[in-house]
């Protein structure tokens, strides 16, 4: 059986895969959610199997392979990449399996698709429990037919004899080899033999996504199930002092209006709902309902004010990343023959996926099915049990396609809103947040200041580096970890010394936490967005100041790191970076490691009036071996495009607690006129494989804002900016 999309299968129909045949093969790993290292395990005879056991490899009597996916897809590609890396030792190709998306299950492990971390964490792992099922499927041949099992070989789910006309498909060989042990050190195929890693193979789920087969979260219906329009408070953390539904339950198809919860890590505010039998009435009904607010002292919060709070703990350092410090600073800078000093700042900003924030949930008899776009389903059958006070065997998620995420559906408030209405009225529930919602409640990529101070000697050498960061700790308000007297581990992403290996002989990084009430948490590429913007502009003014080209001026700073050296050479080249200086073209460069890729742009732009145009992106991105080469330029496009937008259109403002923007009108996306010509090359790399869905974006900013300068010779230093006013 082959498939052009994937399925989310229910635990009935994995009940269904087993009993179709009498013999079947069930793969999967042994400790690998408690990360005790690559163990495959034969699930076959494990009891219920497919119930409480999902293997990753499936393989029943009639030849159906079925593979799973424990990275769910909101567009970079999972849905091909986790199951291509079984498929590639496995020997059978893609148009051949049905794919199907993870549950949450404990045994698959962590199944959170974010950090960029998918292929780079299941890499050794999904091509071993391939090879194991191949090395199994053939020794079952070889037995049959007598012979030793080099005579052996595998091809697009057969197994042949080798110089003989003779194969046996692996549907004809699942029982004998269910009976074998499992190989514990599954030989991997060379990459040099890949057919499939490596290769711009078309992506299976995108016909359904282009003909309308694929199911969305939006596109989920139950039987029986109500649609959901919460009334939200406008400023984010209000409660409700009364409110009259009468007007809203009297409109058609509006069956209840309940008052209900919005639990965040941080804080639970409360809103108004109204069901109805169709998003529509429900809607209507929303408009319809009286509520008076009552404001909290968290509604006093403002943008403003935490920013203002940001520059005044930037005067001085915070606390010291003690693994990046080299050197004695405080000396460097006291000596130095020239320090230069600036503050770069970055905004809050919404995640603004196309699809909003939807789920549907039925709780019934201290149970709870989901049907959800979410990006991570084991953490949130972990979440949902804990706030409906359930056993996690009792916690079912159906993860859908997510239309976008960019960190946004790894929380999971609306999920929970879901929960706690149909709990409410015992039935199902569609909860569907509007655009308004997305924008106005949260959560945010927490707004940032990187106070930067260098010091230069009098042969423009950098004799000292500080990068100060001063802002609110994802770890602290989602996860509730309290900092003391110590950094924010997470908050030095894209600055410590694996990401950017500059050879400064001084060098300090420290963090200041500046608290806010405002909803935080991650952003595409988190804190690299935010800190890259700091630290690449500020290595072109340190270039400026030393009268040296920016691109000569990295390339002597990473002398000792030659896949740095690598791409940025090859950004040269890719750019005529050369040649277009020489006829006076303004290139902005910047570089940057993020989740284990590094990744370079050179940004060309032209004065025009009293601002600049963007003519032309080049790309160049080190990921590593790379899975997919046409899959990954989609992704470093699709981060320029989000990295460009971030710079010149969108900000998040609060006053009195009260986000100012609603929708894409005042909260602007980058339309299609806009996006300059992007040339993306792909470095052919041995490498272990990095990430690819975030890499690409924070050297967008400093890129653009490094070829602004040096076309205007002003510096942008808080973003955004009207790149047609500069």
């Amino acid at each position: 059986m082959s498939t052009n999309t994937t399925k989310q299968t229910s635990r009935r129909d994995f009940i269904k895969i087993s009993a179709q045949t009498a013999a079947f093969l069930a793969i999967g790993f042994e400790n690998l959610a408690n990360g005790k290292g690559v163990k495959v395990k034969n699930m076959t005879h494990e009891p219920h199997i497919g119930v409480e056991i999902n293997p990753y490899v499936l393989i029943n009597e009639s030849g159906k392979v079925t593979l799973f996916n424990a990275r769910p897809d909101m567009g970079q590609g999972t849905s091909q990449s986790i199951p291509m890396l079984i498929a590639e030792e496995l020997e059978v190709r893609l148009d051949q399996v049905e794919i199907v998306t993870s549950d949450g299950s404990a045994k698959f492990g962590s199944q959170l698709s974010g950090g960029s971390s998918s292929v780079s964490t299941r890499y050794l792992p999904m091509r071993t429990v391939g090879a194991a099922v191949k090395e199994m499927l053939i020794q079952a041949a070889a037995n049959q037919w007598h012979v030793p099992i080099s005579a052996c070989y595998a091809k697009e789910g057969r197994v042949y004899q080798k110089n003989k006309n003779i194969s046996l498909g692996y549907g004809e060989l699942v029982a004998a080899a269910a009976k074998l042990p499992v190989p514990a050190n599954p030989v991997l195929k060379n990459p040099a033999d890949f057919t499939q890693i490596g290769k711009s193979i078309p992506r299976p789920e995108i016909p359904s996504k282009v003909n309308g087969t694929a199911k969305f979260g939006m596109d989920v219906v139950i039987p029986g199930m109500l649609y959901a329009s919460i009334a939200h408070a406008p400023s984010i953390h209000a409660k409700v002092k009364s409110y009259h539904g009468e007007k809203a339950i009297a409109s058609p198809g509006v069956k209840f209006v309940l008052k209900t919860e919005r639990k965040m890590p941080h804080a639970s505010t409360e809103a108004v709902a109204v069901l109805a039998d169709s998003y529509w009435a429900a809607l209507k009904g929303k408009r319809l309902l009286d509520i008076e607010w009552e404001s909290t002292a968290a509604d006093e919060m403002s943008t403003e004010k935490y920013f203002n709070q940001l520059k005044e703990a930037g005067k001085s350092p915070g606390f010291e990343y003690k693994e990046s410090l080299t050197g004695d600073v405080n000396k460097a800078f006291a000596s130095a023959n020239k320090v230069i000093e600036a503050s770069y700042q970055t905004p809050f900003l919404a995640h603004a996926p196309m699809e909003p924030e939807n789920a549907t949930v039925y709780v019934q008899d201290g149970k709870v099915e989901v049907w959800a776009p979410v990006q991570g389903p084991d953490s949130l059958v972990t979440e949902l049990a804990t706030y409906l006070g359930f056993k996690k065997e009792n916690v079912k998620i159906n993860v859908t396609f997510l239309g976008g995420a960019f960190g946004r559906k790894a929380y999971y408030d609306y999920v929970l809103e879901a929960a706690h209405l149909s709990k409410q009225i015992n039935a199902p529930v569609k909860v569907v947040w509007t655009r308004e919602d997305d924008t106005q409640q949260g959560p945010f990529r927490p707004g940032m200041l990187s106070v930067m101070r260098g010091a230069l000697d009098a042969q423009g050498k950098v004799q000292a580096f500080e990068h100060r960061l001063n802002g609110a700790s994802i770890l602290n308000q989602v996860f509730q970890v309290p900092l003391g007297n110590a950094p924010d581990p997470w908050a030095e992403e894209g600055i410590n010394l694996p990401d950017s290996p500059y050879t400064f002989p001084n060098r300090r990084n420290s963090f200041s936490l500046v608290t806010t009430k405002i909803p935080i948490l991650w952003w595409r590429s988190v804190y690299a967005s935010t800190n890259l913007f700091g630290q690449e502009s500020f290595i072109d003014e340190l270039a400026h100041q030393a009268k040296k080209d920016p691109l000569a001026f990295r390339l002597e700073l990473l002398a000792g790191s030659p896949r740095f050296v690598g791409v940025l050479k090859k950004l040269a080249e890719l750019s005529n970076y050369q040649q277009l200086k020489a006829q006076g073209k303004a290139v902005g460069i910047a570089i940057a490691r993020s989740f284990s890729s590094i990744c370079a742009h050179a940004i060309v732009v032209e004065k025009q009036g009293n601002g600049v145009v963007i003519k032309k992106v080049y790309s160049v991105i080190d990921c590593g071996v790379a899975i997919n080469p046409r899959n990954i330029k989609a992704q470093v496009q699709s981060n320029i495009t989000m990295g460009l937008t971030a710079s010149i259109k969108n900000e998040i403002t609060v006053v009195n607690g009260q986000t100012q923007q609603s929708n894409f009108h005042d909260y602007a996306v980058l339309r299609q006129g806009e996006i300059p010509e992007i040339e993306v090359f792909v470095m052919p790399s041995a490498e272990a494989p990095g990430g690819v869905g975030e890499p690409g974006l924070p050297p967008v900013a400093p890129a653009l804002c490094n070829a602004v300068f040096l076309a205007t010779g002003k510096r942008v230093r808080t973003l955004p900016f009207d790149i047609s006013n500069v």
